[in-house]
């Protein structure tokens, strides 16, 4: 669908068109009474409507174009679907057309007011990440507040669908799921595909299997992600994990992956791959089964404490194999749990609520991305200098889900921020 006739559909639903220049070919006044249901998918595109046309009142299904010939070129005068379309909408009409029936269809001309047509184009045909940015600061503050309210919830439930497509992979393992998904969150964004791979390459139950002995934790994850090939490395440490995977990579008929595949170019010390896996190794072989240990704590400040585990002693002096460091603290820092909760927990909380059906842990998912600090990215500080600065990890969620989901697809037409501006009588600047 073209963006022209994306925003005769928007004009139709909002019913943006002047007022009362809508009527049939024939010359017959039409009231729009209630324009219907807007469809996304395979049929008409507007359910249910109710229309008057002169004195008789209409329900059925509207069908809108930019011409009337698009009627026949998409091939609806031979389809079933579109018999209950009781009126055409075009933008120009200049054909006659029928249903599958060979009954004529109601037709009439659709007006789009010059304001709404330019402020779409300026969205639309925009070549800035945010279209709106120059606007965004006029808007009422409870226009922005209520609508990221629900862009947080939108991207929460964006996240569950997910989690269901892991649950049913796993068996509804609710174990397997939360390690699969903190691992690929321990990549950090950078490496959260080859985090995730890597999980996904070693079962959780092989771990739990191993979990009374950290160094052997380690050498499953430092082994299956291909971190223990070097042979010339001569590393007390490294050795002694090499034969140790070798071993339990044979016990398990494991196969694992290359290391090539993490990224390490312009990656801080504190942020390598290495250092990372060395403390998810520690995390999980402290924690055991950690998605129940979720469950059950309920304030930040367990959950910061759950996460925010040492190492093993060679990473306090390490980031690399081989490589010395400063001999300092490397557990995880506030802002990278902070990261760990919205996306790990946060969604897994409200998914175990929405699978069983209680309020319980949707509302705490919801409460614990409202009390934790908005994240620090690239997308927050462009809509900070546009006039929206998050006060939560909610609202910082929910402006990630208002780029991603509209700004980057221009579904401005779809954004509640976008409609405002649309349907306002000024013209953007």
């Amino acid at each position: 669908m073209t963006h022209r006739e994306q925003l005769l559909h928007y004009v139709w639903k909002w019913r943006l068109f002047p007022h009362g220049s809508l009527e049939t070919v024939e010359g017959h006044k039409i009231e729009v009474i209630d324009p219907g249901m807007h469809n996304t998918d395979a049929g008409p595109d507007f359910f249910n409507a109710k229309i008057r046309i002169g004195d008789k009142l209409w329900a059925g299904n509207v069908e809108i174009h930019r011409t009337s010939a698009d009627w026949v070129n998409h091939g609806h005068h031979t389809d079933k679907a579109y018999n209950s379309v009781i009126l055409h909408v075009s933008e120009i009409v200049n054909r006659e057309v029928v249903n599958e029936k060979r009954q004529p269809i109601p037709q009439c001309e659709i007006v789009v007011p010059e304001n709404v047509s330019r402020n779409a184009d300026y969205l639309l045909y925009s070549d800035t990440p945010i279209p709106c940015k120059n606007n965004l600061s006029s808007l009422p503050v409870t226009t922005i507040s209520s609508y990221l309210s629900l862009l947080s919830l939108e991207r929460l439930e964006r996240k569950v669908n997910d989690i269901f497509r892991h649950l049913d992979r796993f068996g509804n393992s609710w174990d397997e799921v939360f390690y699969v998904l903190l691992s690929r969150n321990f990549g950090f964004g950078l490496n959260a595909d080859e985090f995730e791979n890597l999980a996904l390459s070693l079962p959780f139950n092989y771990i739990l299997k191993q979990s009374d002995n950290l160094f052997q934790v380690e050498a499953l994850l430092f082994g299956q992600a291909g971190m223990l090939e070097d042979t010339t490395l001569n590393d007390e440490y490294f050795i002694g994990l090499q034969k140790e995977y070798l071993f339990l990579k044979s016990k398990y008929a494991l196969k694992n992956r290359e290391e090539f595949l993490f990224k390490k170019m312009r990656v801080r010390p504190r942020s390598s791959p290495h250092l990372r896996i060395a403390q998810l190794a520690a995390l999980l072989q402290k924690s055991g089964r950690l998605f129940s240990l979720i469950l059950e704590k309920e304030e930040n400040r367990q959950w910061i404490s759950l996460f925010q585990t040492e190492p093993s002693l060679y990473w306090q002096s390490h980031y690399s194999f081989g490589s010395k460091s400063p001999n300092i603290g490397k557990r995880l820092g506030e802002a990278s749990v902070g990261i760990i909760l919205i996306n790990t927990v946060a969604p897994l909380l409200f998914a175990y609520g929405r699978k069983r059906g209680g309020d319980l842990y949707c509302d705490r998912a919801l409460r614990l991305l409202e009390s934790l600090k908005p994240e620090r990215n690239s997308i927050v500080a462009e809509f900070s200098a546009a006039g929206i600065t998050p006060v939560n990890a909610s609202q910082s969620q929910a402006l990630i889900q208002l780029r991603k989901e509209y700004c980057d697809k221009r579904k401005c037409l779809y954004c509640h921020i976008g409609h405002t501006i649309l349907s306002s009588h000024g013209l953007m600047t």
